[in-house]
């Protein structure tokens, strides 16, 4: 018996999981991608054997290869494909507004779209990140609106959060222990008993509420704990001292494990899962709880690159250069190294800062495809995107500049300055070639 299983989003969750379900013998697999100006070409691609991103994907491209070539797989912008489907998974965006709400347009959407062709006994997992209480208050709800059946008699409804991160994407699917949570103890060991066949690690079963307050949670620690970094990374900068080396003697004790500081946080879970976690509790909370500390941890990621922004100014008023007028190439814009990812990347709000303050910005990125920011094309050549610059600001810690030519680069640039966000360079190396030099955690404010 074929099990016919539809991945709605075709994106970093999306492609790895249903590649790796098109992989196991008696699953077909379809993705269902919205075709739309920005990212209606990766249907074509992806049908092509293709995988859509630019960055390292260890055995991402192969996997996608075989499975197509295999006929197990395929992606199409017809949602009627969901009549037929046996299993549901919904990996759409699920991201935050200006005021920290969830912005479910594309849940609520797909949500209805299912409840439309929804056949009885259909499995549904919420793969999406959502605020606690979403997949049965919202989700749920809307399916069962449109559909006339009722969850956990006429279809399973289950939450089961993804843990991938651009460049371990098959790595974490596979081997990362997997959290599943029904709505009812039947939809969760249907849920679980899919995953086992893609996972080696551990499938954890538990109820859907607790599966999404274990999603929230365990990246607003993550987030909380990169806040005591930078704040530790300003504090050292005060004071004078390498925050790295201080790292490299506080972890020193095993019960310590201090993590790094940076220009910012980016990407798809980190900025809002914090936000989702607090809309939940005060959503469906049973008494008023204010989460003051995930708060504070964000409003401290959030000023990173507020504070890239006065170590730009110092720098080049080192140099007798005004940041008003003054050229700034930025130096990576994916929020993680070596990927083309560019969701909640700290670049953009440094961009914003930088040109409300009279700066012109350039971007370089030797991964990153398009982004979607309208004025701003990406250079590829770093020659290019350096000439007549008055600063390098490192955002990404892209192995493509662990080697920069500090000789070729000051040549093209008007004013050498170098502003280093991710611990990329050596002050002393960038000195020797008549760089000014600042640094997130080593080298402060200093004019």
């Amino acid at each position: 018996m074929v099990v016919k299983i539809c991945v709605i989003g075709m994106g970093y969750v999306g492609i790895p999981c249903a590649a790796l379900l098109a992989d196991v013998d008696g699953y077909q697999v379809t993705g269902l991608q919205r075709r739309s100006k920005r990212s209606g070409w990766k249907i074509e691609h992806l049908n092509a054997g293709k995988s859509p991103f630019e960055g390292d994907e260890p055995g991402l491209d192969e996997l996608v290869a075989k499975v197509v070539a295999k006929g197990t797989f395929k992606v199409t912008d017809d949602v009627d494909v969901l009549r037929d489907s046996d299993i549901i998974l919904i990996d759409v965006q699920t991201p935050t507004d200006e005021n920290h709400v969830p912005q479910y347009d594309s849940l609520r959407e797909v949500s209805k779209q299912i409840g439309e062709r929804i056949k009885k006994g259909t499995l549904v997992v919420v793969e999406s990140t959502v605020a606690p209480g979403t997949t049965q208050n919202i989700v749920q709800k809307i399916i069962e609106e449109h559909s006339g059946m009722r969850g956990g008699e006429d279809f399973d409804l289950a939450f089961a959060y993804e843990r991938v991160m651009p460049g371990k994407l098959i790595r974490n699917i596979v081997h990362l222990p997997r959290i599943v949570g029904g709505i009812t103890p039947e939809g969760t060991d249907r849920a679980v008993e899919m995953y086992s066949k893609i996972v080696k690690a551990k499938v954890h079963k538990t109820d859907v509420l607790t599966a999404e307050v274990s999603k929230t949670i365990e990246n607003a620690y993550r987030d909380v704990n990169i806040a005591f970094a930078n704040e530790m990374a300003l504090v050292s900068e005060s004071l004078g001292v390498n925050v790295y080396d201080i790292i490299e003697l506080v972890n020193e004790l095993p019960s310590r494990m201090m993590h790094i500081p940076g220009s910012g946080v980016g990407g798809h879970c980190l900025p809002k899962d914090t936000w989702l976690l607090r809309h939940g509790l005060n959503e469906y909370g049973s008494q008023k709880v204010e989460p003051r500390f995930i708060t504070l941890a964000r409003e401290i990621n959030n000023y990173m690159p507020v504070h890239m922004t006065l170590l730009i100014e110092d720098a080049l008023k080192a140099k007798g250069t005004k940041l008003k007028g003054a050229t700034v190439t930025i130096l990576g814009i994916a929020y993680l190294e070596n990927a083309d990812d560019t969701r909640n990347t700290p670049a953009l709000p440094l961009i914003k800062t930088l040109e409300k303050k009279g700066a012109k910005v350039v971007l370089h990125d030797p991964y990153v495809r398009e982004w979607d920011l309208g004025k701003h094309e990406i250079e590829r050549d770093l020659l290019k995107a350096a000439k007549d610059s008055d600063c390098l600001a490192l955002v990404t810690r892209h192995s493509d500049y662990f080697d920069l030519d500090f000789v070729k680069l000051g040549a093209v640039m008007k004013t050498r300055t170098l502003v280093d966000g991710r611990n990329v360079f050596d002050a002393d190396t960038v000195r020797s070639h008549d760089f000014e030099y600042r640094a997130i955690g080593k080298v402060g404010l200093r004019v």
